[in-house]
């Protein structure tokens, strides 16, 4: 099932100075967002005056008790250093690698209460806003653009050891200042899949079962298996079908997990038709192709990532992220419901 809320902190004052581990201080300023984990402040590193709506940075806030920002915490302190970043970049010539700047951490204590933080470059607004105001589709070349960009942060991720095992359009922010840049944000859920690099076990565990976002969770997940590199590759493969088509097969059965992970086993098996099927206008061809792929992947094989890449870059040269609303010609399916497409 989705992950268990976590109770929301009681509001620090604006203005309070938190200070981090690296004895760093920084003032926060209005709340402008909340989550399972808790809070999340404007901030600045100038702690004499207000903060300003156009600061750089962020703080979230959560009870320390609570887990998912430890977890956060943990993936980018070991994984998500922008020294180890840069160097990955460069063997990749890459000039971008969506994944937001940590810029420090620590605990505060006010009346009695202890509270974990941590610095975050300010992004923007996330994907499933533009998704839904878009009338619940993205134009076929920005999935497929989009399904790069997150190729490049899995890969980065998964050479670190972790996996995201969250990946969803409210995840993906866009750039503050500039929102042609995507970020995968929220490593609340992150999970180290090959400490000093031994891979997990494959093994399943129904008390474990349907763990993540039901929409998108991969099938491991829903048998209680342990995330795994194919596991964020095939839900990934869910995020771009359903943004590209609108729709999804199972998501009229999001309330009985073992529907949902029963028509997911049934797309899966019966690709590439069961994905051709699902869109008209501007076929889903490379989605369909790319979930083969994932599809035959071992659980503690590695990815050929480059080869993913390249099916989804076959419609063509990529320019700027065109995030404007489909034309209705580009959204049409075919009048069968969806729940019929797999056989």
């Amino acid at each position: 099932m989705a992950p268990k809320k976590n109770t929301l902190p009681r509001p620090l004052p604006e203005g309070y100075i938190l200070t981090d581990s690296e004895k760093k201080s920084w003032r926060i300023g209005k709340i402008i967002g909340k989550g399972g984990f808790g809070l999340i402040y404007l901030a600045s590193r100038d702690v004499n005056v207000p903060v300003r709506d156009d600061t750089d940075f962020v703080i979230k806030v959560e009870y320390h008790e609570n887990g998912p920002l430890f977890s956060e915490l943990k993936f980018y302190q070991r994984a998500a250093k922008p020294d180890t970043m840069n160097k990955w970049k460069k063997s990749k010539q890459l000039e971008f690698l969506g994944i937001p700047t940590y810029w420090g951490s620590g605990l505060t204590e006010s009346n009695g209460t202890r509270y974990r933080f941590m610095v975050m470059d300010r992004l923007g607004t996330d994907l499933q806003k533009v998704f839904m105001e878009n009338g619940g589709h993205l134009k076929k070349p920005t999935v497929l653009q989009l399904g790069v960009l997150m190729l490049d942060v899995l890969e980065y991720i998964h050479d670190n050891e972790y996996v995201h095992a969250d990946i969803k359009a409210a995840n993906l922010l866009l750039g503050q200042k500039d929102p042609s840049k995507v970020y995968l944000a929220d490593y609340g859920l992150s999970y180290r899949y090959c400490p000093n690099g031994e891979h997990k076990e494959y093994k399943e565990n129904p008390k474990k079962g349907h763990n993540g976002t039901i929409e998108y969770t991969s099938i491991d997940a829903h048998k209680g298996v342990a995330p795994s590199r194919r596991g964020d590759l095939e839900v990934l493969g869910y995020c771009l079908l359903h943004w590209q088509c609108g729709t999804l097969p199972w998501l009229s059965s999001l309330r009985n997990p073992a529907e949902v992970q029963e028509a997911k086993a049934k797309l899966m098996s019966n690709l590439p038709d069961s994905v051709l099927t699902m869109s008209t206008y501007g076929s889903s061809t490379e989605i369909a192709r790319y979930l083969s792929i994932v599809k035959n992947l071992g659980y503690n094989e590695k990815p050929d990532y480059q080869a993913l890449r390249k099916i989804l870059s076959m419609a063509g040269p990529q320019g700027p992220l065109d995030l404007s609303r489909p034309r209705p010609s580009e959204t049409a399916r075919p009048a069968r419901p969806a729940t019929q497409r797999l056989s």
